[in-house]
């Protein structure tokens, strides 16, 4: 089948023509996202994190059904990521590969950065090349800095403060296996780190209710919890922090939790004491509802932050959440490249 594409952004297969801006969230969406930089879950509205959410459903239909969807060809995506990546760089690879572009990789020792060339000269010289620009930073304050010399959009792939794109996929999964977001109530247990941080805001703007269990010590960074209260209270919702897991979970309609040492941070034996505690067992997803579901963003150890039996249980969608990380990324890309 040949396919090109028009000059509307339409996709021409078999002499079918399918545009994507067709889809009434993209079509909305799309003026308002296009050439956007995505850095925190409080660069999007209500209204956009809707329309990425719709846009990345509609995506994956077309994936199911094997439907061609070449709708960035000849665009291109850079990626740079100072740490390790398996489902956040292969989502954007080959989603932009799906979507009919192309991307590139690039390891923080294939830069010149180990010379010495500063943040904001590499940002220009890769927006001189690419289209859009993932990045995964250890320090929240480095993508900031990279971000003042870019002209292309920028996608936080990760700092040690947000993972935005992946609590904009674990939206994407609740909806999918619930059939909407608002009122659902979705508990968080363990660190307050990045993925804690941004299920939390995004989780408020969207109305659903969040709670939180961590260890005083690690708790959520309390200015973010502020804003997450303010987010919530615009949209129907509610923030909870809770030192005690099972208060957390009473009731809810999905338990989440991370690992203990997030990515790139040193080993602290006194965190994990303080966090066994925190583990999600058997037990405490029985105070959810029956019909819960178990979350993680993955990599995930087995018998520290999470029974090994939960992880591989019935009630686990960890593998589900994973693989929606390709469709959320291929909407943030055709919203704010298409």
């Amino acid at each position: 089948m040949q396919t090109t594409i028009d000059g509307y952004g339409a996709m021409v297969a078999g002499g079918q023509v399918y545009s994507w801006i067709d889809e009434p969230s993209a079509r909305a969406a799309a003026p308002v996202l296009r050439g956007r930089s995505v850095i925190s879950d409080l660069d999007l509205s209500r209204a956009e994190v809707d329309a990425l959410v719709e846009t990345a459903l509609w995506l994956k239909t077309q994936r199911e059904r094997g439907q061609p969807h070449p709708f960035l060809a000849g665009k291109s995506l850079g990626m740079l990521f100072q740490h390790p990546s398996t489902r956040t760089r292969n989502a954007f690879q080959a989603g932009m590969e799906q979507l009919g572009g192309h991307a590139t990789f690039l390891g923080a020792r294939d830069l010149q950065l180990t010379r010495g060339e500063t943040l904001p000269d590499t940002a220009q010289i890769l927006s001189r090349y690419v289209d859009g620009i993932a990045a995964r930073f250890g320090a929240h304050d480095e993508l900031i800095e990279f971000m003042g010399g870019a002209s292309v959009p920028v996608f936080n792939a990760l700092t040690e403060r947000f993972h935005p794109i992946e609590a904009l996929s674990d939206l994407l999964t609740l909806h999918d296996r619930f059939g909407g977001l608002k009122g659902l109530h979705l508990a968080y247990v363990g660190d307050g780190n990045n993925v804690c941080h941004s299920l939390m805001l995004s989780a408020a703007a969207a109305g659903m209710h969040f709670s939180v269990a961590s260890p005083k010590a690690f708790e959520p960074d309390p200015t973010l919890v502020e804003r997450a209260r303010e987010l919530a209270a615009q949209a129907g919702g509610s923030v909870v922090v809770t030192s005690e897991p099972s208060r957390a979970v009473t009731g809810v309609d999905a338990v989440y939790t991370d690992v203990h040492e997030s990515l790139g941070q040193p080993d602290d034996p006194q965190k994990r004491v303080a966090l066994a505690p925190y583990k999600v067992t058997s037990s405490l997803m029985a105070e959810a509802r029956p019909t819960a579901v178990f979350m993680h963003c993955l990599p995930m150890q087995r018998d520290v932050e999470v029974e090994a039996a939960v992880a591989d249980g019935s009630q686990s969608i960890v593998f589900e959440q994973a693989g929606n990380r390709l469709h959320m990324h291929k909407a943030l890309l055709l919203l704010t490249l298409g």
